[in-house]
């Protein structure tokens, strides 16, 4: 039943939420500054967002017959307000580029609920970009 390469793919989908929960939660722990309240909301929620993307992989993983990975992807880490939310928007647009990939792997590979689950996941990816997109726009004036 195991499908190695939509495994593979997963759990390399899987390696980026993990560093995403860790990222976002450093960026939440260690943003400072005047506009930083809001901001520092929003990297918790998109945190428990990632979380919820990373629960889903594996479920799907073990399902398939494969082991979910433990190990996160390089963390981004430091510098101002400003820098943290490019990293993550940065993250966001190499996520969504790679599940539309995996997407098309699990089309190729024939399986449809692999393939839908990584779409609601990408919508929920590309409306983390739109607001790491409106944060940085709003931080330029």
């Amino acid at each position: 039943m195991a499908n190695k390469k939509i495994v593979e793919a997963l759990n390399k989908d899987r390696a980026d939420e993990l560093m995403a929960i860790m990222q976002y939660m450093l960026h939440h722990y260690e943003a400072q500054g005047m506009e930083s309240p809001a901001i520092i909301d929003e990297f918790k929620k998109t945190a428990m967002d990632e979380m919820r993307h990373a629960e889903k992989l594996a479920e799907r993983i073990v399902y398939l017959g494969g082991v979910p990975t433990k190990e996160p992807s390089r963390i981004a880490r430091g510098g101002d307000l400003k820098k943290m939310v490019r990293d993550d928007l940065e993250a966001e647009n190499r996520a969504i580029a790679q599940y539309k990939k995996h997407i098309e792997l699990c089309a190729e590979e024939g399986d449809p609920t692999s393939r839908r689950m990584l779409e609601e996941i990408l919508s929920q990816e590309e409306d983390h970009a739109n607001t790491w997109e409106t944060v940085l726009s709003v931080q330029k004036k």
